[in-house]
């Protein structure tokens, strides 16, 4: 029965259509539900386009303000080795504000701000203008430098960096050297604390001025109230780096003294990067040390590497590094020998109680260490070229030897002689 009311007819009607008000076109009809469809497609994909473009605005908007509080930060020697690697990875975080890079040319990170100049150049504080915190990473510390030109290079780079930074109000030094400057010495604690005594010598190739860098460091602030300066002092940096210590390492067998306690303790680049990055942001400040955690005896390295030890008496092959240095043969002093004898590992736990910690390990860095310099051959320090290395290996022999059989006989005819 139907009610008598039109309105109720009506809302009948609406909820559930009789075939007499059910449209007549059917045509008509689907064509206005595709219509109604596409509108609401259509829809949906420009609210979809607008909440991605809000969601990059706020994430931009968000990464902004991030910057706007962070630090402006300084790297000196940006343009090569761990100064490039540090000032590209200070321009992508969102807790920087701005990098400054200052370089004799210009390097690739195109997001930093770039300074071509000479870090000597009192200009450089006009440069600095504006840094909250200078990391200085230029220093030269390359085997076949002249020892006096590295020197006057360092040294007076790293004044020039203290003093101009003072001038224009940055608060913050970082200063990179190296946990040589605690000396490799038999009596040493392993590990060493990182507020032991420095007792290193000037005898090692740069030591002498990473010494007087960290010297610089300590006094800076008494000169300049209001400047702070952290010293990090990583251990064998291995990751494009040719040292003393890596060189050891492209040897066709691997120099032991006799006696000694050599122990290893690796810093890949990549783990000081971060390291420096922490100091920057000031999460860690004072002096400390980068590295793996532990150590490695001189029994693993040989057993890991699968190179075979050749063991001399002290003072025969201390002789024989000291003479061969002296006529020119090879380019690292006899100082370097005694950090493959005696054991200089130090304690990385102030950057643990930071909340750092390594992404390798010793094992893993000997690894890609002996990846790296692979084809490379070097006898007592010094690069050999191919049919050189060839004959040498061949022979069972070093240069080092070489040298050492011509200073004993010159003993063993002296002694003749009284």
């Amino acid at each position: 029965m139907s009610s008598p009311d039109p309105q109720v007819r009506a809302a009948r009607n609406l909820a559930d259509p009789s075939p007499e008000n059910k449209p007549e076109n059917k045509s008509e009809s689907k064509s206005q539900i595709r219509a109604e469809d596409k509108t609401h497609d259509k829809d949906d994909k420009t609210h979809d386009k607008d909440d991605k473009t809000h969601d990059k605005t706020e994430n931009k908007a968000v990464r902004s303000r991030s910057r706007s509080r962070g630090p402006v930060v300084a790297v000196t020697g940006a343009a090569t080795g761990v100064g490039e690697l540090l000032t590209a990875r200070l321009a992508a975080s969102d807790e920087i504000k701005q990098v400054i890079a200052i370089d004799e040319r210009r390097g690739e990170v195109s997001e930093a701000t770039w300074h071509v100049l000479d870090v000597r150049d009192p200009a450089i504080a006009e440069k600095l203008r504006g840094a909250d915190v200078v990391v200085h990473l230029a220093l030269d510390l390359d085997l076949e430098t002249d020892p006096a030109a590295r020197t006057a290079y360092n040294v007076r780079g790293t004044q020039t960096v203290l003093t101009a930074a003072a001038a224009v109000g940055v608060h913050r030094v970082v200063l990179c050297t190296s946990a040589m400057v605690y000396g490799a010495l038999p009596d040493n604690d392993v590990p060493l604390a990182e507020d032991a005594e420095l007792r290193a010598t000037a005898e090692a190739t740069g030591v002498g001025d990473l010494l007087e860098i960290e010297r610089l460091g300590r006094r800076a602030p008494r000169a300049h109230p209001g400047l702070q300066v952290t010293v990090v002092r990583p251990t064998v940096l291995v990751g494009g780096t040719d040292t003393a210590l890596t060189r050891y390492f492209e040897s066709p067998r691997l120099l032991v003294v006799a006696g000694s306690r050599p122990t290893w303790q690796f810093c890949h680049v990549d783990d000081l990067v971060t390291a420096l990055e922490y100091a920057a942001l000031e999460k860690i400040d004072g002096e400390f040390a980068v590295g793996c955690d532990g150590w490695l005896e001189q029994a693993e390295v040989e057993e890991l590497s699968g190179v075979r030890r050749m063991e001399l008496p002290s003072a025969v092959a201390l002789g024989a590094a000291a003479r061969l240095h002296r006529i020119g043969l090879t380019p690292s002093p006899a100082g370097d020998l005694a950090y493959t004898m005696h054991p200089w590992v130090v304690s990385v736990s102030r950057l643990h109680d930071a909340g750092w910690r390594p992404s390798w390990t010793n094992e893993e860095v000997l690894a890609a260490l002996l990846e790296e310099v692979e084809g490379r051959h070097t006898v007592a320090g010094r690069r050999l070229g191919r049919k050189d290395a060839t004959a040498a290996g061949a022979a069972g022999a070093t240069v080092a030897l070489l040298g050492t059989a011509a200073l004993v006989r010159r003993a063993r005819k002296a002694r003749r002689r009284f």
